[in-house]
């Protein structure tokens, strides 16, 4: 595997690229705050001619996204535009037209549905496991307490009957605050090791990635040249792994999700990284992101 490079502010390679293609979640934010560092870093790209796309795995479709980030204080001059996970869910349901569904989440995404209907004129029913042709997955019921096994019942059932699975966030997990919550791709991976047959709409898969670069086309109104795009997050699994299968080069943030395991011996976490741990890390991943940064700054 290639080495990592440490960087001290995005402004040193900035002119190399032309998109950037932020994570949200543990990069601009930590679901509490916005990070300030980030985001002037990412309005500095924008103002020398970058455009910056926002790919998040938030299983809601990107308005609500515009509304937590501007509530969390992020600057709109910070980014282009925003591609979720959930958008990518919505073109997945509307393949299947008005096939009846089990949905799997809180109560905050059932708003999901009615962007549904009014953007695409799609309204399936949702049902009970035994009456629904498939699967979607936005989180848990109650992801404050809840865990994978909690739905052990419920994949027994889903196997019998062979329903596929949308993952409309294949995140294993989210930190809010200093708080670890499980994301829908820890139900999925759980189903998957069972046997179930299960779809990803976010990160790393390609479908994510097509949409965003669709984006920064239609912004720049020009071809993108995959050379010069530059993928910014905070997990390897994800974020780092999406970026190696892309082929774009990646700025890796150590203070977010794995925090915990490289920053070990430090308050907060916001201490020096610990090299072996992340040595370990790479290696378990089978990837190195190009550049690796505590946190996104200019």
């Amino acid at each position: 595997m290639n080495s990592t490079s440490p960087l001290s502010g995005l402004s040193i390679i900035a002119r190399e690229y032309d998109v950037i293609l932020c994570d949200i979640w543990g990069v601009v934010h930590n679901g509490r705050a916005h990070y300030a560092k980030a985001c002037a870093a990412l309005s500095a790209f924008r103002a020398q001619g970058g455009t910056v796309i926002l790919v998040t795995n938030a299983p809601r479709p990107y308005p609500p996204i515009l509304e937590q980030l501007a509530r969390l204080g992020a600057p709109d001059s910070a980014y282009d535009a925003i591609v979720t996970s959930g958008d990518v869910t919505l073109s997945f349901i509307v393949e299947r037209g008005e096939a009846p569904l089990y949905h799997i989440g809180p109560e905050r995404d059932l708003a999901f549905f009615d962007i549904l209907k009014d953007r695409f004129g799609i309204n399936p029913p949702r049902v009970d496991l035994e009456s629904a042709s498939y699967v979607v997955c936005a989180g848990l019921f109650h992801d404050e307490h809840e865990t994978p096994e909690d739905y052990r019942t419920s994949f027994t059932t889903m196997l019998r009957r062979k329903l596929d699975f949308i993952s409309a966030n294949p995140d294993l997990v989210v930190h809010v605050g200093d708080h670890e919550l499980y994301c829908a791709g820890a139900l999925a991976q759980s189903y998957e090791q069972m046997g179930g047959r299960v779809y990803q709409a976010g990160k790393p898969f390609a479908p994510i990635y097509e949409r965003a670069l669709k984006l920064a086309t239609d912004h720049r109104k020009a071809a993108i040249d995959r050379r010069r795009v530059l993928a910014i997050g905070d997990a390897m699994r994800t974020d780092i792994r999406g970026a190696h299968d892309q082929n774009f080069q990646s700025i890796f943030i150590s203070q977010g999700i794995h925090r915990a395991q490289l920053h070990p011996n430090s308050k907060a976490q916001l201490g020096p990284m610990d090299q072996k741990a992340y040595a370990e890390l790479t290696q378990s991943a089978g990837i190195v992101p190009d550049f690796i940064m505590p946190e996104l700054s200019w």
